[in-house]
């Protein structure tokens, strides 16, 4: 039996435990650069505040209605992720983190479920602030399904059990729309729609060998799912990234090749930060700039890719490289919105072996300095030491007008109790 368990509108959740003046009150979030909404508060939805909206089209109505707004806070957001996995992570042998804010817990052969979900709740509630839903369910899919359960219905108090065997149970998921499984989308399930498959039950009729030939495996193995037969297990081992991208749209048009050598860098650096954190190198990287196509300027896109022969994980000399590229893509006249960075053919530090012909392997001086710059930065805060070419607080950098202070990540805001 499987667990899952996320966070309640996280982001809004996120920005409600250190203003409790916010419980109660229409909030949403910001995507970057202040775009759409990306999270919002059950008060904000119960009002009609659209998910994804641009937040430009909506806001003189929002306002209106009380709505207030955030820019999103990811270190903020990433800190709190952090403390509610660390949490949930007592609960069970084995855990999955499935995203920021949603895990799966290894639940077999433990009794009294509901009681085990309404512990689950209140800890996580005490002890982060934060609102979290549980639904369990003999495979991934049915566990989700029975998240949504949880959430939905007020009589189930955030937890509920989902068990196919129960005659109840696969009356009630029969009815259920096809789009609320995990992994159907709109697009896949306006496809099934015109197969005549519209809810769970229409899926779990259908046969199975016809939905692979129609659908491909992906969809076969969700049905059986629905079924109660697990398909996807449990990954409770944290997998190595094969690429690692690191992308940014600009707070207003850059035009400067200067600038965009500094976000780049800027990029890169968070980038080098990951490899080095899962111990891996770098076979190659590439390097991406465009302008906005939703504006009517002169349109310009192109991404460059270099190789290196001796993989690496040097700042140094990545930058190095990266900057070449960005020298290579650059043509002046147009109004820049996006660039981004990408390592790509990644492998385990451990498992490397050099190129005998090319270009001298990484020394092992360089190899420290890397280290003490990552140390450094850990311990005193993301770009307290960095390279000449990443400018901190740059005129280009991310639009955030309605940025909360970061609680628990900068000692200057962290909260004061009087």
């Amino acid at each position: 039996m499987l667990a899952l368990v996320d966070a309640n509108s996280f982001y809004v959740s996120c920005q409600q435990v250190f203003e409790p003046r916010l419980r109660g009150k229409p909030v949403v979030v910001l995507s970057n650069n202040d775009g759409c909404i990306v999270s919002r508060s059950a008060e904000a939805k119960a009002l009609g505040v659209p998910m994804g909206a641009p937040w430009h089209q909506v806001r003189a109505e929002a306002r209106k209605l009380g709505v207030i707004a955030f820019s999103s806070h990811y270190p903020l957001y990433a800190d709190m992720s952090h403390r509610l996995m660390s949490t949930l992570a007592r609960f069970a042998p084995k855990q999955e983190i499935y995203s920021i804010d949603e895990c799966f817990l290894d639940v077999s052969g433990m009794d009294d479920l509901p009681e085990l979900g309404q512990e689950i709740r209140q800890t996580v509630l005490q002890w982060t602030g934060l609102p979290v839903g549980v639904g369990f369910g003999p495979s991934k899919t049915l566990a989700k399904l029975a998240n949504l359960y949880a959430k939905r219905e007020a009589q189930n108090q955030g937890v509920f059990t989902l068990n196919p065997a129960h005659e109840a149970h696969r009356r009630l998921i029969q009815h259920s729309p096809a789009e609320w499984v995990w992994g159907i989308g709109r697009r896949l399930a306006a496809r099934l729609r015109l197969d005549g498959l519209q809810t769970v039950g229409d899926l779990l009729a259908a046969d199975s060998a016809w939905l692979r030939r129609r659908y491909g495996v992906v969809v076969q193995q969700t049905v059986l799912e629905l079924h109660g037969q697990p398909c996807q297990m449990l990954v409770h081992q944290q997998q190595d990234k094969q690429q690692i991208i690191s992308t940014r749209s600009f707070g207003r048009s850059v035009f400067e090749l200067a600038e965009l050598e500094q976000a780049v860098s800027s990029y890169l650096a968070r980038a080098c930060h990951k490899l080095r954190q899962q111990h891996s190198l770098a076979g190659g990287l590439a390097v991406y700039l465009r302008t906005n196509p939703h504006l009517e300027h002169p349109q310009y896109s192109n991404s460059q890719y270099h190789c290196l022969h001796n993989a690496s994980d040097d700042i140094l000399q990545l930058t190095r490289h990266a900057l070449q590229l960005v020298r290579q893509l650059y043509r002046p006249g147009y109004a820049y919105a996006k660039a981004g960075v990408m390592l790509l053919d990644l492998r385990p530090q451990h498992a490397h072996q050099p190129d005998l012909l090319a270009e001298s392997p990484q020394s092992p001086r360089r190899e420290v300095l890397n280290q003490v710059l990552d140390q450094i930065n850990q311990q005193w805060g993301r770009s307290t030491i960095h390279l000449a070419t990443d400018t901190p607080n740059p005129s280009w950098h991310m639009r955030q007008t309605h940025l909360s202070p970061g609680w628990t990540t900068q000692w200057t805001d962290m909260p004061k109790a009087s």
